[in-house]
């Protein structure tokens, strides 16, 4: 009985030992249809059997994303240097003012590399309150009486089946979090 108890016990130690994401968010992405920084097509389908970071941004911010999106950057240059092979995708929360051509522009002003990173737009300001609201848990509000659209700074981890599985606060952005979390998704 002890030797039984005992297996058990290290199969239970053992499984807890090869680790997965921890508290893991599982939230299912609805597709979404929109334009690229290349004025290409893309929908959720396109991202679908790939690891991808999303955030949320717009060009005319004077607050939040400029920091976020220096730190997206930097996690790019770091998962390059480990050889990850991930997406990055910033969705704009002010697509009548983020045209493809000023969303390029804006991630080239951080040294952005864009050979993996889609800056969305194209698609109409409800749309993304409300896409941003059910599937990512987040805020995304333009005022009628202001230029600066209110929105979360948060990253998000989603997997190849296109499930956000995990958040982070993109300002302080915990990168070795993330680079552990993404190897796990890559395994």
């Amino acid at each position: 009985m002890v030797k039984i108890c005992l297996s058990f016990f290290c199969i239970i130690l053992l499984t807890s030992c090869q680790g997965g994401i921890k508290d893991p968010l599982n939230w299912k992405l609805d597709d979404f249809h929109a334009k690229t920084e290349e004025e290409k097509d893309i929908s959720l389908t396109d991202l679908k059997g790939k690891v991808w970071v999303a955030d949320f941004i717009f060009t005319n911010c004077t607050t939040v994303c400029p920091p976020m999106t220096a730190n997206m950057t930097k996690l790019q240059g770091m998962l390059k240097e480990e050889g990850l092979d991930v997406e990055i995708v910033s969705f704009s929360v002010d697509p009548s003012v983020d045209p493809p051509k000023e969303l390029k522009g804006y991630v080239m002003k951080f040294n952005g590399e864009l050979s993996n990173w889609h800056l969305l737009t194209g698609y109409s300001q409800e749309f993304i309150e409300e896409y941003a609201l059910k599937n990512f848990k987040t805020i995304v509000k333009k005022p009628g009486t202001d230029n600066q659209v209110i929105h979360g700074t948060s990253f998000y981890l989603i997997d190849q089946k296109g499930n956000v599985v995990k958040d982070y606060d993109g300002m302080t952005v915990p990168y070795d979090d993330m680079i552990r979390d993404i190897r796990i998704l890559l395994k």
